[in-house]
């Protein structure tokens, strides 16, 4: 009776173990990353890339086309600013301005490092 049950206990602490380590795989890329292939490119591509293309239109001051040309940007040039300006937004009016999901991705693709991929 005494083996059953150290068997039984044994079985259960193993299961238990395997069901708690939760498959943590190291290499497995984190949800919660942000990077400009994944995330950024696409809020440029639907946002900005109609003044800011590859030949600025409207006015634009820059292209906003690829992933140097949008760090450059970010980095130097306060696009962070400008998108989450009340008085001198970007987008500009008439056009919708960033959600706060786009702007918050853009933050956090910052201060993540901006990787690219």
């Amino acid at each position: 009776m005494n083996f059953k049950y150290l068997m039984s206990l044994l079985v259960i602490t193993v299961f238990l173990f395997n069901c708690s380590s939760g498959g943590d795989d190291p290499s497995a890329p984190d949800p919660t990353t942000v990077t400009y292939n994944g995330n950024i490119k696409s809020i440029m591509s639907n946002n900005c890339t109609s003044c800011h293309g590859s030949t600025p239109a409207n006015g634009a001051p820059m292209s906003l086309t690829t992933y140097s040309q949008v760090k450059s940007a970010v980095e130097t040039r306060g696009l962070i600013t400008r998108i989450n300006s009340t008085s001198n937004p970007m987008p500009p009016s008439p056009n919708s301005p960033l959600s706060n999901a786009d702007k918050n991705l853009i933050q956090q693709w910052k201060d993540g490092g901006f990787l690219e991929n």
